[in-house]
């Protein structure tokens, strides 16, 4: 599928800001399963543009406004080509343990998928009780498949009840949450049982046009969240707790890290304004190809 991604953030504030630094992580990855034809990047007040890669492969880009400014706008559009999800038959009778065994002996490559952090806190699991879906002999891809459910029946999806520092000790006690949530709900399972796991940030097609009377997808309005649990042989399984679904083409992946923090879109300082507004506003549009010519 073909897709033309267009994702604003706006900053307004109450009195002219300066020294604004900021890192954003908007473009999306180029791999298997996605292709990146155009990405542009532009930053109102006009500002030099870096890029770096970060430890996790993510393409950052870097800049500094030394002088005042009322508003910062920084916009990214990118079009992006994604692919089926591959098969995983062979590897759904893969079981838990023997996955165990297997990544043992690649444990440099998955260690900082295994850590709990701020926003993983995995003892939370057994003192919440959650049951037991990666059980020895069992299928590792439909217990992650199971953890992935079970989130999403038993937590209630509500824009504006968290916020990016909520504990997640709170989402659990009030069982409500946002697709970042979602996500660091399942990494947390997932790394109490030893699974590897990684945290996605992206994009998401809200309708299917090809679907009547499509119900939208959760997450579509701004940047999405989900989750990728490390299969033997170097696969990641993608699954989004927050829409009861396999990762599949309408999925626009731009970073991976360990949790929201080795993620997030955007994130910067600024001196001098003591208030501000932030307005974001993403679109995701499915298109048309063109026929070859010739």
């Amino acid at each position: 599928m073909l897709f033309e991604v267009s994702h604003r953030t706006t900053y307004r504030y109450s009195t002219p800001a300066f020294e604004s630094v900021a890192e954003l992580r908007m473009a999306p990855l180029t791999n298997a399963h996605q292709r990146v034809d155009d990405f542009r990047l532009t930053i109102e007040p006009s500002a030099p543009i870096r890029t770096y890669r970060d430890f996790f492969g993510n393409r950052v880009d870097y800049f500094s406004l030394p002088f005042r400014h009322e508003q910062l706008e920084v916009v990214a559009r990118a079009t992006v080509e994604t692919r089926c999800a591959p098969n995983l038959e062979v590897l759904r009778e893969v079981t838990v343990d023997e996955a165990r065994q297997i990544q043992r002996s690649q444990l440099n490559d998955y260690f900082p998928y295994l850590q709990r952090s701020a926003y993983v806190p995995t003892a939370l699991v057994a003192e919440f009780g959650v049951p037991q879906f990666f059980v020895p002999g069992g299928s590792l891809t439909d217990a992650a498949w199971q953890a992935c459910q079970w989130i999403y029946d038993n937590f209630t999806y509500a824009p504006g009840t968290t916020e990016v520092n909520t504990p997640l000790r709170e989402v659990f006690e009030k069982k409500v949450g946002v697709c970042q949530d979602y996500a660091h709900l399942l990494l947390a399972i997932c790394r109490f049982h030893r699974i590897p796991c990684r945290y996605v940030s992206g994009y998401i097609e809200a309708f299917d046009p090809t679907v009547a009377a499509d119900e939208p997808w959760r997450g579509a309005a701004a940047t999405h969240a989900w989750v990728e649990v490390a299969l033997p042989g170097g696969v990641w399984w993608g699954l989004d707790p927050t829409n009861r679904q396999i990762v599949g083409e309408r999925h626009i992946k731009t970073a991976v890290g360990r949790d929201y923090a080795d993620v997030a879109p955007m994130r910067g300082t600024f001196n001098g304004a003591p208030q501000h507004q932030l307005d974001v506003a993403v679109e995701v549009q499915r298109l048309t190809p063109q026929p070859a010519q010739g």
